[in-house]
Formats: structure tokens, sequence, C-alpha cells
């Protein structure tokens, strides 16, 4: 079954987000149900709170690659790109990628 990108409405800042396809298949994957009910933020703000850290450690931050407005759960300190959790999830299977490309190159020497 293909799955299509969903806009939802966050319970608790009531903004619209997207449920992506990739998500979907996470979700799926992993045998959950139900859909997310909070955002990308404010999962993180809830994240925090649970864990009885000081929301303040959070930062609104744009994304370094497609500008988009993210909260982080730590204070950048300005030297290193920030991303929002969909450019992250990209880089992070390009760098794996990239890393087994080299480690199979090691193996052949």
């Amino acid at each position: 079954m293909p799955f299509e990108n969903k806009d939802l409405i966050c319970r608790d800042c009531h903004k619209t987000f997207v449920f992506s396809a990739g998500e979907q298949e996470f979700f799926n994957a992993k045998g959950l149900i139900n859909e997310p009910k909070r955002c990308a933020n404010c999962r993180i703000l809830m994240r925090v709170q649970r864990n009885g850290e000081d929301p303040k450690q959070t930062a609104e931050v744009n994304c370094a690659e497609c500008g988009a407005s993210t909260r982080v759960p730590f204070q950048p300190k300005g030297y290193r790109p920030v991303y929002c959790s969909s450019c992250f999830r990209v880089k992070k299977v390009a760098l794996d990628i990239n890393a087994a490309g080299k480690e199979s190159q090691i193996a052949i020497m």
C-alpha cells in the first residue's frame, strides 16, 4: 500500500503539520496504528517536560537546509548547522550510506 503525505493538525499548537509518507512507513513497520497528535516541535517540548527538564533549554531555530522553523532540545552554539527532523533524517541516511561505502572499500583493500 503506497503512503501519501497527510496534513494533520497539532493538538497543542493547532498548527498544520505534514505526516510524511516516510513517517507513515516507519509507523507501519513498527506496528503503530495511531497517527501522531502533535507536531515535531510540540513533541520535543512534551518530551523535555516529561523528562523533568526545563523547556527553556530548547530553542526554536530555522533549518540550515530548508529554512523551516523547528524546535531542538538544546541551545545551538552557532558554529554547526541545525536541521529540522526531515532534513536531519535525509542527512543521516546519506552519511550512513557513505560510511557503508567506505567500510566496503576498506574491506576490499
